[in-house]
């Protein structure tokens, strides 16, 4: 089915009229709008980080936090939005903070669940700068609660991916958490 050939069958079975003035160029925005929101799958993650860098690596906790991130929910195609914050210990390798962001960005820009999202940017951060350790915490709302199903406007959903040292060490995640509250 084309894809302005499926607008119309949707306006249709909502009861719209695809001919009034306001719709006739949405299929066109739709299909623009999802360009940009499933971007993702056209990129690889692995290259996301960018920069690598061996000089400058320490042995000390790397951390960015509140990263703004919009997602799609892939059980219902609404909207997901929050915070993320990663921590990584570095080994031998550091990377460009913007790769972090970039990181997030990839797979935000897919259809998703918050677990998944989450998981996936502290897998790609071990196996790309195989850190001693990385940590990531996501804070989301999600418009499916929000505007259908059990409609509560102000839950926010909580996720952590916890490898290497931050699992092992309760002092390294301990150190974590607190430099988000700061």
């Amino acid at each position: 089915m084309e894809h302005q050939d499926y607008c119309n069958y949707f306006f249709n079975k909502i009861g719209e009229d695809p001919n009034r003035e306001g719709l006739k160029n949405t299929s066109k925005r739709v299909e623009d709008s999802w360009g940009f929101l499933y971007s993702g799958y056209g990129k690889n993650p692995k290259e996301a980080l960018g920069s690598i860098f061996e000089q400058g690596a320490c042995d000390e906790m790397v951390l960015i936090k509140n990263i703004e991130f919009y997602s799609m929910c892939e059980h219902h195609i609404l909207p997901f939005f929050g915070h993320i914050s990663i921590g990584y210990i570095p080994d031998k390798k550091v990377v460009g903070i913007s790769g972090l962001v970039h990181l997030v960005e990839i797979y935000s820009r897919r259809l998703q669940i918050q677990e998944r999202l989450t998981a996936q940017i502290a897998e790609t951060i071990m196996e790309v700068l195989n850190p001693k350790g990385a940590m990531v915490v996501c804070e989301a709302k999600h418009l499916c609660m929000s505007m259908r199903g059990v409609q509560k406007q102000d839950v926010s959903i909580n996720t952590s991916a916890i490898r290497g040292l931050f699992k092992s060490d309760p002092k390294t995640r301990a150190e974590f958490m607190q430099l988000l509250k700061s």
